[in-house]
């Protein structure tokens, strides 16, 4: 009677490891196909986040100077999290070893803000915008050259509050 059981072992073990095998298959594809996805999907480069920055830049020039400091408070923190997304997705790029020097300016307009202090707002984005222009000037794009906005970037926003 036991011998009349081995054959039937050996046949529900080898259906079974046909059944994981072709599971597993379909798992492979299903996961290389999601790969596939990961890399044909959108991811902004260099240029788009330092054109996204200069936009906040702007409007946080005018969001401070018009003490609006709400809205000054969500445009530098627009800025960071750019700061911040180049460097999670642009680390093969040279030029973001080059982002940490932003950081204390960055820190100074903010603190300017949480005080609402125009005067040290002031001062602290000139620091801001010098910064900018070092760091061009230090990865070899110092024709990308910043200033203190003098017209606001969007004639449909409100900057006075």
């Amino acid at each position: 009677m036991k011998k009349n059981f081995i054959p039937l072992f050996i046949a529900l073990f080898l259906f079974s490891c046909s059944n994981e095998s072709s599971r597993i298959n379909r798992l492979q594809s299903r996961i290389d196909s999601l790969e596939q996805k990961v890399n044909d999907s959108y991811k902004p480069g260099f240029g788009e986040f330092m054109s996204a920055i200069q936009v906040h830049h702007a409007k946080l020039w005018f969001a401070g100077i018009n003490e609006n400091w709400a809205l000054a408070d969500f445009e530098i923190h627009e800025i960071m999290e750019n700061v911040d997304a180049i460097r999670k997705y642009e680390t093969d790029r040279s030029e973001s070893k080059s982002i940490p020097m932003i950081e204390p300016a960055l820190d100074t307009v903010n603190a300017a803000i949480q005080k609402k202090n125009i005067a040290q707002f002031k001062n602290s984005f000139v620091l801001l915008t010098n910064t900018c222009n070092t760091c061009h000037k230090d990865v070899n794009y110092s024709f990308n050259d910043v200033k203190i906005p003098d017209s606001p970037p969007f004639s449909n926003q409100v900057f006075k509050k």
